[in-house]
């Protein structure tokens, strides 16, 4: 496996020199998971739940992964790439199907979470309004981001590739100021379908105006971000956040621990 796994990196450091890179947007460029755990715990302060924290957010968490598995929008949700928790928040505002199925499941879904962890249709509706307005207000970037994707945009070609809604994803990039230094930003919820589909990743490719092989793909999920780009063909660098124990089957080019890794990475690439 190891020589397997040599050989596949020596045959990406011999492809075209590098043009363009694709990155994904969640838990990549921006907090997404840690965020959303931040704002349940800001929630429980703000009921003035202070014992048995821990248990009310695994209740939390374990109640809105249910409730979204067995709702009527959970198969397009997986297809698409939308989570439980952005359902607590997403406005998924589109004006036609099934985004308009989505919403109106969405606005009683999170209040229905809510009220089966704390028993009370008015603090359900008061939690339900909290966590959407402070997962908005509290959206940030990782430490140097907006540097680091600055100073590579002087340099190469930038693409986003996203999974999720439209409006929700674009409205996380405005937020975090990256927005003009893209040239093309491709969001599965615009195609019907996500990563690890190869054809988003072939799509960047063309918009950006280079062949496959001039691009590597730079994103923390291995299942969507690294094998979608080693099925379209292209390099890939993984941002290790998690232990890769349910996908150890999936291996990346290169590995960096954050994304200010990243730079260094590239020289050594070239």
């Amino acid at each position: 496996m190891e020589n397997l796994e040599i050989a596949h990196l020596e045959k990406s450091i011999l492809r075209k020199p590098l043009k363009a890179l694709i990155f994904d947007l969640d838990d990549t460029l921006l907090v997404d998971e840690a965020l959303s755990e931040e704002v349940l715990e800001a929630l429980l302060l703000h009921l003035g739940i202070k014992e048995e924290k821990e248990i009310f957010l695994k209740n939390i968490k374990n109640v809105a992964l249910r409730r979204w598995e067995q709702g009527p929008c959970y198969a397009w949700c997986r297809l698409i790439g939308i989570s439980a928790m952005e359902c607590l928040w997403g406005n998924f505002s589109l004006a036609e199907e099934p985004w308009l199925k989505l919403r109106t499941w969405a606005l009683k879904y999170r209040e229905d979470v809510f009220e089966e962890v704390f028993s009370s249709p008015q603090q359900a509706q008061e939690a339900a309004t909290f966590f959407a307005r402070e997962r908005r207000r509290r959206q940030r970037l990782f430490p140097q981001t907006k540097e680091i994707v600055q100073k590579l945009s002087k340099k190469y070609h930038l693409g986003l590739l996203t999974n999720g809604a439209p409006d929700l994803q674009r409205e996380k990039l405005k937020a975090s100021k990256l927005e003009s230094l893209f040239l093309t930003t491709i969001i599965s919820g615009d195609h019907g379908f996500g990563k690890p589909n190869p054809l988003l990743f072939q799509k960047a490719s063309e918009e950006l105006g280079v062949s496959i092989s001039q691009c590597v793909m730079i994103g923390n999920s291995l299942e969507n971000d690294i094998a979608g780009a080693r099925a379209a063909g292209m390099r890939s660098i993984w941002i290790r956040l998690c232990d890769p124990s349910t996908t150890e089957n999936i291996s990346s080019d290169f590995i960096i621990g954050d994304l200010r890794e990243l730079p260094s990475l590239l020289k050594t690439m070239e």
